[in-house]
């Protein structure tokens, strides 16, 4: 018997007793070479780390949801222009006591916490200004898309592929995305060509899924649960607006 210390069976091969872990992924390894402690640990730090992200989604749906029921609020934001810009540029504010804290508890959770919500507010007001219809179904697309990419990621891990040297690619492709944007400010696009750069940041943000996922089962450090949350959360986001931008001008 083994208690309570975790393991569900012991099955004996020869003179050698080794021990199967349901909960870290049956004692498969995430990647070929990782030793049997590490991986214990890697899984428990990915868990840890989506279960954070999976409470900044709820948090982003409740705040999405509150702004569309209540009226007020949501005339409140989208009639007050100068309002909505500073609710835009909060998050990279916070982004320097996030990186700053990110290891000291509970200030990183608190801080993280105000991101979400500073990211949340945007998205709600573009959220309640847009027919159900298609945010039902960019939100389906999303859930889709990241569910595949996250799952083909761990597989390709296990099997040793490595995913580091899309760093730079997409990094390029992020700061086109950012400066087309500034840009928009002064030369708005027609709906054929924000629905070509809403797709064209659609695959940027998968390839970024992909990218972070690998960082997340290799290269974070147990102490970046935070960054490696906030960084995810921020994939997941960003694709799913890049995602209603493109089918909000396709329905005109």
């Amino acid at each position: 018997m083994l208690g309570n210390s975790g393991y569900e069976s012991v099955r004996n091969k020869g003179d050698e007793k080794f021990c199967v872990d349901l909960e870290a992924g049956d004692g498969e390894r995430l990647y070929p070479g990782l030793s049997y402690g590490e991986n214990q640990l890697r899984w428990g730090f990915i868990r840890k780390v989506y279960g954070i992200l999976a409470a900044q989604i709820v948090l982003t749906t409740l705040v999405s949801a509150i702004t569309f029921l209540c009226a007020p609020i949501n005339d409140l934001l989208r009639s007050n222009s100068g309002l909505l810009l500073f609710l835009c540029l909060l998050p990279f504010i916070l982004l320097w006591p996030l990186h700053v804290y990110h290891q000291k508890h509970p200030v990183n959770l608190i801080i993280l916490g105000l991101f979400t919500v500073s990211l949340s507010l945007p998205v709600a007001v573009s959220c309640a200004n847009t027919d159900g219809r298609i945010v039902l179904e960019a939100l389906i697309l999303t859930s889709a898309v990241v569910c595949a990419l996250t799952g083909y990621t761990f597989w390709a891990s296990k099997k040793g592929k490595d995913f580091s040297y899309l760093g730079p690619i997409l990094f390029t492709g992020l700061i086109i995305l950012i400066l087309t944007s500034f840009m928009q400010m002064f030369f708005p696009l027609g709906p054929t060509s924000v629905a070509v750069y809403g797709g064209i940041s659609a695959l940027i943000f998968c390839g970024y899924i992909v990218y972070d996922t690998d960082n997340l089962i290799k290269r974070f450090t147990y102490d970046d649960y935070i960054l490696a949350s906030a960084t995810l959360y921020l994939d997941v986001l960003n694709l799913f607006i890049s995602i209603l931008r493109v089918l909000r001008s396709t329905d005109g």
